[in-house]
């Protein structure tokens, strides 16, 4: 028996009040993996060379900040 044949058969014996949270979890393995373009690998290889700019605020405040400028 195959792994997704296993599965199949493993959701049948899955009660239909714990289904949700099942549902939730294979809907986010199923988005596939993606990879950073060329330009955010650029940005990740610059802080771990101690350049660019980190924040650490709120995204509410990091907004607000990026607004007045």
């Amino acid at each position: 028996m195959s792994n997704r044949e296993l599965a199949k058969s493993l959701i049948d014996q899955i009660p239909e009040s714990k289904l949700f949270y099942i549902i939730a979890y294979l809907q986010g393995a199923a988005v596939p993996d993606e990879t950073p373009n060329a330009e955010t690998l650029q940005a990740f290889a610059e802080l771990s060379n101690g350049g660019g700019i980190s924040y650490s605020g709120s995204t509410g405040d990091l907004f607000a900040e990026l607004m007045e400028d």
